[in-house]
């Protein structure tokens, strides 16, 4: 069921709203940031950006230790690991949002509470 247009959501169930706040990883949590205002959707989103900017920033400068000849080794495998622990976390956070769990990630839910405010 649609909602009426300005009402400050997404027009979607809350759980598969929360859920979609990871599918394309911090891009999609900042899109559901600024369209749906429930608090569970926003909480998600918050939540979304902090974990998966995070993962990206320091896949990043595991991406630049890589490319260096002194890092080679260390740089691919924080690589590897980085992607491996994004990966699981992309597989988990979307259940749990589809599941209606406002489950709670060590340190990025409570970096998200202080940038975004509480959901």
């Amino acid at each position: 069921m649609a909602s009426p247009a300005g009402s400050g959501t997404s027009g979607m169930s809350e759980n598969v709203a929360g859920l979609l706040c990871y599918v394309l990883g911090w891009v999609t949590g900042l899109i559901f940031y600024f369209i749906d205002k429930r608090p569970f959707v926003r909480f998600h989103a918050a939540q979304s950006m902090v974990v998966f900017g995070g993962l990206t920033i320091i896949r990043i400068v595991c991406g630049m230790l890589f490319l260096t000849g002194t890092g080679f080794h260390m740089g691919l495998g924080l690589l590897w690991l980085v992607s491996l622990v994004g990966f699981i976390l992309w597989i988990l956070l979307m259940v749990k949002a589809y599941q209606g769990d406002k489950f709670r990630v060590p340190i990025a839910a409570d970096l998200a509470d202080q940038i975004f405010g509480k959901s």
